[in-house]
């Protein structure tokens, strides 16, 4: 009687530690990936953040291809990070869970910016923000609507992007642990990553600046180009956290239950 008193309470505490980690793995996942949205809309350069000259190289014929990337690819690859621990510890319906849950609050939170850009602004807000610091006329309203108000097509070419990366990352990261059991952490993580970025980096741009914007195919590959290399090295470079998140989380776990979590996550390798 005693023994199974102890056994229910130990797969309370485990279920329980279980779950507390869910919910701090789609915290981070969650404010991440809408954050990355919200910020997306900046375009910066690379060369001048890391006090270079602009390199203007010319790829497909006369276009100019510099490093330029959207401000959201500096923190994406945390998402991959993310996606990748959750996929080991919870497997496909986990990271399928959150990943569902994310589009969701990404459409609403377009729908409520896209509401609230449209409120008539107070008039005493535009007089104490005008002018700027240098003396120029400056329309506060018209900034905020720039800055956070996107086209249907960014909107829809980043859910579309956004869930088949993530769909395609499980599938190619359940795939390569079938094969390389829990050993090798890196060659499943940077390999899912490999293929479910360059799927994400294309659609992306393509939906939205191809179909719906004026982009030509040449400056849709030249900037998928750049932001594909980016999130791929960054991925490689942060390899070293996910071994620690790992590290911290079996140790939270223990590590027959972290076994446990793992085999149970690996049993599914189906793509939905």
């Amino acid at each position: 009687m005693e023994t199974n008193k102890q056994q229910l309470e130990s797969e309370k505490a485990f279920q329980s530690k279980k779950t507390n980690l869910f919910i701090i793995l789609a915290g981070i996942f969650l404010t991440n990936a809408i954050l990355a949205e919200i910020i997306g809309v900046k375009i910066f350069s690379g060369e001048q953040t890391l006090g270079f000259q602009p390199v203007n190289w010319k790829i497909f014929g006369d276009y100019v291809l510099d490093f330029n990337l959207t401000a959201g690819a500096v923190i994406w690859p945390v998402v991959f990070i993310t996606t990748d621990i959750i996929n080991e510890y919870y497997g496909k319906k986990g990271v399928r869970k959150i990943s569902f849950i994310t589009a969701i609050l990404i459409a609403y939170v377009f729908l409520v910016i896209s509401v609230v850009t449209v409120l008539p602004p107070a008039s005493f807000w535009l007089e104490v923000n005008t002018p700027d610091p240098d003396g120029n006329a400056f329309n506060i309203n018209y900034a905020f609507n720039t800055i956070f108000r996107q086209g249907l097509g960014i909107i829809i070419g980043s859910l579309t992007a956004f869930l088949l990366g993530q769909l395609i990352d499980v599938f190619v990261f359940q795939k390569l642990r079938a094969v390389t059991g829990p050993r090798m952490i890196w060659l499943r993580a940077t390999g899912s990553t490999l293929v479910s970025q360059m799927i994400d980096s294309f659609v992306v741009l393509g939906i939205a600046f191809y179909v719906f914007g004026n982009w030509s195919i040449a400056q849709v590959a030249s900037v998928g180009i750049i932001n594909y290399v980016y999130k791929f090295s960054v991925a490689i470079l942060l390899t070293p956290l996910l071994y620690l998140g790992h590290y911290l989380i079996d140790r939270y776990l223990g590590k027959e239950a972290a076994e446990k979590m793992t085999k149970e996550a690996s049993s599914d390798t189906s793509f939905l």
